[in-house]
C-alpha cells in the first residue's frame, strides 16, 4: 500500500496539474503499475466513507418506526454500493477512451481520479460526521455539499484538460461520463439493495 508520503506527493501533483501545472505528471506514476497501485486510494477513503455509512444508517433509521434495526446486511449492502460507484465511471472512461482512440491516456486518468478521490471523500467523510453530531446543521452542510460537488467538477476538468489537452468537448464528456453515471447508479443501487433512505 503507498505510504502517507507517497499519498502527499500525489495529491501534491494533483493540485499542481489542477492549477494547470504540467509538472503534476512527474509527482504521480502514471505508469501501469501506478494505475493498479492507486485502487489502494480505495482503502484510504475507507474511513470517511464509513462515516458516510453511519450517516445513511441514522437516516435510514429515522424512517422507520421506532425500534427498527439495521443489521450487518445494511453496511454490506452500502460497502457493495461504494465500490460499484467506484469503478463503473472508470470503466465508462475506459470504453471512451477506447472510442476516441486515447487508450495510452487511460492510466492517467485512472490514476489521478482515484487519488483525487481522497482529499474529497475525506471532506465528504468530515461532513456527514457533522450531520450525525449536530444534526441542526444540516442546511449549512447541504450547502457546503453543493459547493464541493462543483469544486470536484472543476478539478475533474482541469485535470482532464491537462491529459487530453484543450478539447472542451472532449473535457464535458470525460466529466460526464465520470460524474453523471454515478449519481443516476447512486440512486437506483440504492433502491435496489433497499438503502434508499428517502
Amino acid at each position: 500500500m503507498p505510504s502517507y508520503h507517497e499519498v502527499r506527493l500525489y495529491l501534491s501533483g494533483l493540485w499542481l496539474l489542477i492549477k494547470g501545472d504540467a509538472q503534476g505528471f512527474r509527482l504521480l506514476d502514471i505508469s501501469d503499475r501506478g494505475m493498479v497501485r492507486s485502487f489502494w486510494a480505495f482503502v484510504w477513503c475507507l474511513p470517511p466513507a464509513v462515516a458516510s455509512w453511519l450517516w445513511l444508517h441514522e437516516l435510514m433509521l429515522d424512517g422507520m418506526p421506532k425500534g427498527s434495526r439495521l443489521g450487518g446486511l445494511f453496511f454490506l449492502r452500502t460497502a457493495m454500493l461504494e465500490v460499484l460507484t467506484w469503478l463503473l465511471p472508470l470503466i465508462l472512461a475506459g470504453l471512451l477512451c477506447l472510442l476516441t482512440g486515447i487508450q495510452r491516456k487511460f492510466p492517467a486518468i485512472v490514476v489521478t481520479m482515484n487519488w483525487l478521490a481522497v482529499p474529497f471523500s475525506w471532506i465528504y467523510g468530515l461532513m456527514c460526521a457533522l450531520m450525525l453530531l449536530a444534526p441542526a446543521m444540516l442546511p449549512i452542510i447541504g450547502l457546503l455539499q453543493l459547493a464541493l460537488i462543483m469544486a470536484l467538477i472543476v478539478a475533474f476538468s482541469r485535470i482532464i484538460r491537462m491529459i487530453n489537452g484543450p478539447q472542451p468537448l472532449m473535457i464535458i464528456a470525460f466529466v460526464l461520463v465520470l460524474m453523471v453515471p454515478n449519481i443516476i447508479l447512486t440512486e437506483a443501487l440504492q433502491r435496489f439493495l433497499g438503502i434508499y433512505p428517502f
